[in-house]
């Protein structure tokens, strides 16, 4: 089971992203608080859950937390500052837009930039270990997906239903054959002998 907090903080904030990989759309990040020993037995990492589970906890996540807020990086903003500092601008996003100030700041990763002068803690692979971290995980990912589906309408040539906006061979070669959209990164290089994205 995973952990409810990492400091005796009333209000410790998990933090994370989703997004960052993708050669379309947003990098989206999400904030949530949960009340002090909080228990959820089935926060996990969002990667490890069905998109039909997440979408359940999605629901759950937003009626128990104390707080939550979600924040997202459009791709024209990615190519101006450079995904790391658009992942940190999108965390940085959430955190400002919660109600109510964290004590504690619990990140997933090994980087983050100091929001304010609220202390924080990197945790490497923290979706899996802390539920605030998991549950954050959950809600960036949710919204990410729900708007990538809802652009798919736009521009359905991609399978964004599918992928996501992520490097799928498929979306690579509709690259190639339609070129790139407003959506795509720019500063992403995608070349005709690739079957992956280049950073």
């Amino acid at each position: 089971m995973l952990r409810s907090n990492f400091s005796d903080s009333n209000f410790e904030a998990g933090v994370d992203e989703a997004g960052r990989g993708s050669l379309a759309g947003p990098v989206t990040a999400a904030a949530v608080i949960f009340p002090k020993d909080y228990k959820n037995d089935y926060l996990n990492d969002s990667k490890r859950l069905s998109e039909k589970k997440r979408i359940e906890l999605k629901q759950i996540i937003e009626n128990d937390s104390v707080d939550f807020a979600v924040c997202s990086i459009a791709p024209s903003t990615i190519d101006k500052i450079n995904i790391l500092n658009s992942t940190f601008k999108a965390m940085h996003g959430a955190l400002n837009s919660l109600k109510i100030i964290p004590d504690f700041i619990l990140v997933d990763g090994d980087r983050f930039k100091k929001f304010k002068n609220i202390n924080h803690k990197c945790i490497v692979k923290g979706d899996s270990k802390y539920q605030n971290i998991a549950a954050a995980s959950i809600l960036a990912k949710t919204y990410r997906d729900i708007y990538m589906i809802e652009q798919h309408d736009h521009f359905p040539y991609f399978g964004w239903d599918r992928n996501k906006g992520y490097g799928t061979k498929f979306h690579i070669d509709r690259i190639i054959k339609h070129g790139m959209t407003r959506l795509h990164r720019k500063s992403f290089i995608i070349k005709k002998s690739q079957t992956r994205l280049e950073l």
